[in-house]
Parts: structure tokens; sequence; C-alpha cells
């Protein structure tokens, strides 16, 4: 363990000057056409995300997360004309995991942002559902102040509905704060992965948005594998790190699910190299080990019923379980409880002082300065890290969400 510990980390340590006018606002017309900055033990090459599959090491294993971004934004108009939006970011009730939270029927409790909060004095929030009163009708109740929101009831009409299907009906696609515009028609498909499957983020995995089929079947031929989890990617992506020290910074949890099948392929893949495509995989791949640790001590803590990976598990427990006995402490876990699926909470927190237990490489696109995702692709190359981002600027890289790619071999 080292002896650095990152709640010592200054953030300002970790910043940069981003031009506004490097900000993508909009996808390229082809996914696959991005820039793809290659970094390998020091050396900096610039190709296209096309060039992927024979960029990688040889016998890779790409972990994707399959979430898929849900209509999360929805607004309501009050009968006096006043607009209040409430921004869904996690269930409250009757069931907080949630793939199973998309699936209620009747109404749901979950806690969301409210903008326009001061014109919402008191009262029931209504919404139509379609062009006519057979439709049916959305319902909004505020319950009580969240955790950084209000714990809001909703309820509709034509009862059979899941949430999920509420959701594609009435809400709107939760692009990214720094867009500055309303979604179009073309980001309903763009803000999305080809691969995205379990529904429950309010933002894209956004490394995997240069993924083709043709790369993908690519990767198929020069023998990489592909391996998929699902960790939803929470509004706490954006969150700035307001305090001087990482110390009193409160990491957002995220749910993450994985099956047994994708644990039993990463115990034969060891060994081998495991790349990390964007920074929730690579989060929910170390937070594997920590559950690993923790059920092998039997001493991992729960959150609200579910397995959870503190912010600062990682430096405060000493361990030497290997990665094998840690992922063999998940399989069986899983037999002892009957599951085919883990279920757990992490609020991991990687940054510089970080000792990397599965991933050896990271596909990512360049983020925002002073973010807690700039500090996890520190933590992976070290001071590079400002090398990389100067080559990006010097050589018009677009950056963020809808920004180029890059490879990152330590």
């Amino acid at each position: 363990m080292s002896a650095f510990h990152p709640r010592q980390i200054s953030i300002s340590d970790y910043t940069y000057d981003l031009p506004e006018e490097r900000i993508a606002q909009f996808p390229l017309e082809e996914r696959d056409q991005s820039r793809l900055l290659l970094y390998q033990q020091g050396r900096i090459a610039d190709a296209r995300f096309t060039d992927l599959p024979n960029a990688l090491p040889a016998q890779s294993l790409l972990v994707f997360n399959n979430t898929k971004v849900v209509q999360a934004r929805l607004r309501f108009q009050k009968a006096t004309g006043g607009m209040i939006e409430l921004f869904c970011l996690e269930p409250l009730e009757p069931i907080r995991e949630v793939q199973q939270a998309m699936q209620q029927t009747q109404s749901v409790v979950w806690k969301c942002l409210v903008g326009n909060n001061k014109r919402w004095r008191e009262g029931r929030l209504e919404m139509p559902l379609g062009p006519s009163p057979e439709s049916g009708v959305l319902n909004a109740e505020r319950l009580a102040p969240a955790e950084e929101g209000y714990a809001i009831r909703f309820s509709w009409t034509q009862a059979e509905r899941t949430f999920a299907e509420v959701l594609e009906i009435a809400g709107l696609l939760p692009l990214p704060p720094y867009m500055n515009r309303d979604a179009a028609p073309e980001d309903q498909n763009r803000y999305q992965t080809v691969y995205a499957a379990a529904a429950g983020a309010v933002a894209a995995p956004t490394a995997g948005l240069h993924f083709t089929p043709r790369v993908l079947e690519q990767l198929q031929q020069r023998k990489h594998q592909a391996a998929f989890v699902t960790l939803h990617v929470g509004a706490g992506t954006f969150k700035p790190v307001k305090s001087e020290v990482m110390e009193h910074h409160y990491m957002h949890p995220e749910q993450l699910s994985v099956d047994r099948e994708m644990v039993e392929q990463l115990l034969r893949h060891l060994g081998r190299p495991v790349i990390a495509v964007g920074t929730t995989s690579m989060r929910t791949l170390e937070s594997l080990y920590w559950l690993g640790v923790g059920l092998s001590m039997g001493s991992l803590p729960t959150e609200e019923d579910q397995l959870l990976v503190p912010q600062w598990l990682p430096y405060d427990q000493r361990t030497s379980l290997s990665v094998q006995e840690a992922l063999e402490s998940i399989i069986h876990y899983l037999d002892q409880q009957g599951l085919t699926h883990l279920q757990a909470t992490t609020r991991i927190l990687i940054a510089p002082g970080y000792q990397f237990k599965l991933c050896t490489g990271l596909i990512t696109n360049f983020h925002q300065p002073t973010s807690t995702l700039l500090l996890l692709v520190a933590a992976l190359i070290g001071p590079a890290w400002q090398k990389v981002y100067k080559h990006a600027l010097a050589n018009n890289y677009r950056f963020l969400s809808y920004g180029d790619s890059s490879l990152l071999l330590p």
C-alpha cells in the first residue's frame, strides 16, 4: 500500500485550460471516424478509431458497459404557465435497484433534481401522456428533501405501463450540461452505444460511443475478446470537485451489475491484457476486486441492502488477496446465495496512489479539468496525463462526451 493517500490530493494540480470551442457539441457523422490518441509507455501517436483493433495488445479482453441512457428529464407545465423540470437521478421506493425500478407499474418514488423549485410551492404536477384523454396522465408529487434533491412520487393512469415506458413517452434525453442545448433527433441514437441494453443511466458511457458493428467485428477477427458489465452512470459523473483537497469530496454512488459468466471470463483471462472501455467499466472492474476482498473477509459494508465499495476502501484496507482469490470469492458468494448476477453499489475513487488490480489499459475520451475522471486517468498513466492532454489540445482533438478517443497503455 502506497504511503501517499489520495485524501491529500489538491485538485488544483489536476486542471488545464479547456477552450469552450474544443468541447464537441454534436457527434461526427460516423461514429468510428473519430480520432484516436495512442499512448503507450510514454510514446504518443495519432490514429483513427478504426485503427483500434490493430493498436491493442494481442489477445486483449475489452470490457464494455452496456448501460442504456433513459429519458430522465421531465418537463411539467403548471396551470399558471410556469415550467418545472424534474431530472430523475435514482429510485428510492418500492425498490432501489435501477433495472427493477424501471419495470415498476402504477407508481414509483425517485430522487430528482428540481428545476424552478421555488415556483413549485405546493400541489401536484400533471402531464398528458399522449394527444387524447385515453393516453393517460403522469402525476408528480414532491414528498421530502433528499440528498442533493427531492423525493418525488410519480404515478400514472394506464397503470400497466412500466416506468421505463412512461419515461420513453414523456421524458427528454439528458445531454450533459456543458452542451448547453436541447437534445436533437440525432441524439436519440448517437447518445447511446450500439450495444446498450440495460436501461438506467442518466449519462452515456461515452468511451463506447465510437464503436460500430464494423469495429466490433474487426476486434473479433483480431482475436480480441469482449465482455460486458453494467454500471448505471449517474449525474454525479459531471459533478465538479469543489473541495480544495479530495478528503472533503463525496463520491456519488453508482449501481453495478456483473453476471457470474463474466467473472469466470475474467478468471480465464488472468495474466493477459484487460482493457476497460471507459471510466465506468474501469470503476466496475476495480470495484469487483474490492468486493471480492470484502466477501472473503466477511466484512463488506452495505448501503440500502446492497453490497458497497466505500470511497476510500482501496487505500485503507490492507490485503494480500490475489485477483484470482478475490474473483473466486465472488463466485463462491453467488453460488451460496443462488444468484446469477452480482448487484452492488460503488463509491470507489480511483486517483493517483491507487494500485490497479484488473485493468491494464483504458479506452476513454478527454475529460473535464478538476474532475474525478481526470484523476482516474492520472492514476493510470501518472504525470504523463499532462503530456497527453497537451498533445490533444495542440493537435485539435475534440473533447468531452461527443469528442475524440484515446487508448492509454501505461
